[in-house]
């Protein structure tokens, strides 16, 4: 887990990188009610934890540099007994200090009478703008207060600012600490993708696959997928988010699994595309073996230096090129690539920013140009080929072909590393796995 001393941290940096005479405000996640008296399992915010470590609903943090009392100031729950014998323990005002490093704590119900202390004399106040509940009234509220005071020598905020850009630049860059829990969150998806592989079997439903990734995930402690689980059998692999997860997995069926566990709030994100009968049809191998193609040349992309779309534009070559092999495009390479007539078969990127968030926060271009790939920065590379049944103008041997390949890439020094290298990926390697089964 990540230490008290790295929140620090990130907090002392964050204020360093903050306006002379400023202040920044978060909120945590608020609880939501699933149905009546039944609550959704919390998931704290991934910005506020990330700067706080601190899992409970109901809290503002406070960043006030070179704040005489404190910089962090931190307003919770206060601790209530009778509280704590039905729903469990919680930090309490003497928690968020002595646990959580808040300089000082205050009742969250005393957020309207504090604030307007806290933001007298501040001239710009960081908060994210886009942010939803009460927080942004608050700020506003406690503003009006400040200004109605102006004549008697109050000094109100004049500038607001939105924090995200500030956390998530941050955000994007992990710590040794942080690839600890990825690599655990990674591990254990690995072990549950090849628990699917080792117990599909013809006429077997997605949902009992689902199950058996969701039993791997719990019984090494890591109660919360990352995200839905896609699990897509024959032509559902073409529906890119398919998550009902309902079918009868037929024989001679490809099943598409896009699942990865969450650990200490850092998310896997794997996809493997496997047959049913643990053997693939010519057509199958084929359209298999180009996504694969085109995952090792996006890959091979990925170092310091080159750019964010270095890896998409690798993918897509080799995807053009294999689509006018196999007959299903026609046309000079060039200009179809130009024309992105791939699309109806590849409609999305090869990868996205991987982290707290499965689809991970930080800016993918800078003044305009595609980023520049740096050690530390986590991504997943997961090109795909989508042909559904409906798709009438190609060859039917490759109707209702749906495949995605995706891994977990760290950016290094001299390179990169694919966390997820230990999970089967090729023809070969996948068909053994299951014929063992078998």
């Amino acid at each position: 887990m990540i230490r008290s001393a790295e929140f620090k941290q990130r907090r002392k940096q964050l204020m360093r990188q903050m306006k002379k005479h400023s202040i920044a405000l978060l909120a945590s996640a608020p609880a939501v009610t699933r149905n009546r008296d039944v609550e959704y399992p919390f998931r704290q915010d991934s910005d506020f934890h990330y700067l706080t470590g601190f899992d409970e609903p109901e809290a503002v943090a406070v960043f006030a540099p070179k704040r005489e009392l404190g910089e962090f100031i931190l307003f919770c729950r206060e601790y209530d007994e009778t509280k704590a014998v039905w729903t469990g323990r919680h930090a309490g005002l003497e928690g968020a200090r002595e646990v959580f490093g808040a300089d000082e704590a205050y009742p969250i119900q005393e957020l309207g009478k504090i604030l307007p202390q806290l933001l007298d004399g501040r001239r710009a106040v960081y908060y994210p703008l886009a942010a939803e509940g009460e927080l942004p009234r608050q700020i506003m509220a406690a503003v009006l207060e400040v200004r109605e005071k102006a004549r008697a020598g109050a000094k109100p905020p004049t500038e607001f600012i939105d924090l995200d850009s500030l956390v998530h630049e941050k955000r994007l860059f992990k710590s040794e600490a942080e690839l600890q829990l990825l690599r655990k969150a990674v591990e254990v998806s690995i072990l549950a993708h090849r628990r699917a592989m080792k117990t599909v079997r013809p006429g077997m439903f997605e949902y009992q696959i689902e199950a058996e990734l969701m039993h791997e995930f719990m019984r090494h402690g890591l109660r919360s997928p990352a995200y839905s689980s896609i699990v897509a059998g024959g032509e559902n692999a073409c529906v890119l988010h398919y998550t009902e997860n309902s079918e009868r997995l037929d024989d001679g069926d490809l099943l598409l699994i896009d699942a990865g566990a969450e650990y200490g709030n850092y998310a896997a994100d794997i996809t493997r595309t496997f047959p049913v009968n643990g053997r693939f049809s010519e057509a199958q191998r084929q359209i298999y073996q180009l996504v694969l193609d085109a995952q090792g040349a996006a890959i091979a992309e990925v170092r310091p230096g080159k750019r964010w779309n270095d890896p998409h534009d690798a993918a897509v070559r080799v995807l053009v090129k294999g689509l006018v092999r196999l007959g299903l495009l026609e046309g000079r390479i060039s200009k179809l690539i130009k024309d992105e007539a791939y699309k109806p078969f590849y409609m999305h990127r090869t990868g996205h920013w991987l982290g707290m968030d499965v689809h991970d926060v930080g800016d993918y271009k800078v003044d305009d140009e595609w980023r520049l790939l740096e050690p530390g920065m986590v991504l997943t590379v997961e090109p795909g080929l989508y042909i559904p049944a409906s798709c009438l103008h190609v060859d039917s041997q490759w109707r209702g072909i749906g495949v995605r390949i995706e891994d977990d890439v760290l950016v290094t020094r001299d390179g990169c590393e694919v966390l997820t290298s230990d999970l089967p990926k090729t023809v070969a390697e996948i068909e053994a796995l299951m014929r063992i089964e078998s």
